[in-house]
């Protein structure tokens, strides 16, 4: 892929912060006519620099009143494993994110649950009830943010 200029910066830069905007807002923000903005939009997605974009849902407003981070280890530790949890637990609408991590925990599983008991029944039933995983360690999410700022890996800063 080319080296991305300005423009591709500025464009990511703006659709970080708010990737609900309108292409002609996008545009104009960038002082490029709307056909251009819509190309490099189109570019960047094509060649997997914008891999995807979200919305923030309030979780509380449909029933997620708990989030929890799950740190879990597993042994034996395989290629296979892995991808079969990562595969298996993303078919749950409770898990949020999923990080394979390295260091003392293989896993972090980010999770929205009605309450106490539907989170305790999760982690049991679909988390600790597998021959692979040896140790969770669940916490409470007190608050999640994100940040709207793009990072700058430019050499020249």
């Amino acid at each position: 892929m080319k080296k991305l200029d300005s423009i591709d910066l500025r464009v990511l830069t703006i659709l970080y912060n708010d990737a609900d905007i309108t292409n002609k807002e996008l545009a104009a923000k960038i002082g490029i006519a709307p056909s251009t903005c819509l190309e490099r939009v189109k570019r960047l997605k094509q060649s997997g620099v914008i891999k995807g974009a979200f919305i923030d849902v309030n979780l509380n407003t449909i029933g997620g009143n708990i989030e929890a981070i799950a740190a879990i280890r597993l042994q034996p530790y395989s290629e296979k494993i892995v991808n079969d949890l990562r595969d298996d637990l993303l078919l749950y609408p409770e898990v949020l994110s999923l990080y394979h991590m390295g260091g003392s925990y293989d896993y972090f599983i980010h999770m929205s649950v009605k309450d106490s008991e539907h989170l305790r029944q999760f982690v049991f039933k679909n988390i600790t009830s597998r021959d692979a995983v040896t140790t969770v360690e669940t916490s409470l999410v007190f608050e999640h943010s994100r940040s709207g700022i793009l990072p700058n890996f430019d050499d020249e800063s």
